[in-house]
């Protein structure tokens, strides 16, 4: 049977991990000298109230490729006959990469590494349809298109509280964002098929219109979820103004993993969303 792994960015709840088996790779939260397993020695909620505080930032890092590796030989002693291993986008992380590493020198079964172009539970769906198919009796390759194709009909789309995160971290230049939170912007960051973008938005209450735009224009949907850093209120608030644009059902509401989180800041909430066929 083919497996699936991933990585904690995948934002999957507990209940399908484990009803589909799927494997998932704690990424490290490093503070200070201290390091953490994503998901598995802080819970999201303290991580979050703790945040503001933290000095230094937060930094994230994926586990090295021995780990990968290991994690193949320990599903293929289990009987898997083959490993299907997807990660956060590429552009955003090295842990593709690193996985690709191991995949090489992984000689018990044979491991596809594939880059889901996205992060949070856009990746997240996407294990959930592998797992899926795998259990069905999916060929490899068969897995291979089904993800291809979902991944160009998904978008995750999310409005950010403030600039300060992103600027902590490292990863926006700290002019601009003196200016972003001089003027209360707030960024919108989009990532559809490996490519992230990003509009300003000068308002908390016209970004979460811009939101239902953006899901307007992808619509009709297929599938959704609301995904926010320990935002829950601002996450069933847009729900609530969203509904005519949701598909009928239980829409999840995901608190995003902090190796996430430490970049995005709390607050942030937005639409994880696969388009129909």
């Amino acid at each position: 049977m083919i497996r699936i792994v991933t990585d904690s960015t995948c934002d999957l709840p507990q209940a399908i991990v484990d009803r589909l088996q799927i494997t998932v790779l704690p990424l490290f939260i490093n503070i200070g000298q201290e390091a953490y397993l994503d998901g598995v020695d802080m819970s999201r909620q303290t991580f979050y109230q703790k945040l503001p505080t933290f000095r230094p930032h937060p930094t994230t890092a994926a586990p090295g490729p021995d780990v990968f590796r290991q994690t193949y030989e320990r599903l293929a002693a289990e009987g898997a006959t083959a490993i299907l291993s997807i990660h956060i986008a590429e552009m955003l992380s090295a842990t593709v990469n690193i996985a690709r590493v191991a995949a090489r020198d992984t000689t018990a079964v044979p491991v596809q590494v594939f880059d889901s172009g996205q992060l949070s539970l856009g990746m997240g769906f996407m294990a959930q349809t592998a797992a899926t198919a795998a259990v069905q009796g999916a060929s490899m390759t068969e897995i291979i298109n089904l993800l291809q194709e979902q991944g160009s009909r998904t978008h995750v789309f999310a409005v950010i509280d403030t600039l300060t995160y992103l600027r902590r971290s490292g990863r926006m230049n700290a002019v601009v964002a003196g200016i972003g939170s001089l003027l209360q912007i707030k960024p919108l960051l989009k990532m559809h098929q490996g490519e992230a973008n990003s509009e300003r938005v000068r308002t908390l209450g016209a970004a979460h219109k811009r939101l239902l735009t953006l899901l307007e224009e992808v619509g009709p949907v297929e599938k959704a979820a609301l995904v926010h850093t320990n935002a829950a209120a601002r996450a069933e608030s847009l729900q609530r103004q969203a509904a005519h644009l949701l598909p009928a059902g239980e829409i999840p509401s995901v608190d995003i993993t902090p190796v996430l989180g430490a970049h995005l800041g709390p607050n942030a909430v937005g639409f994880a969303c696969i388009s129909r066929r």
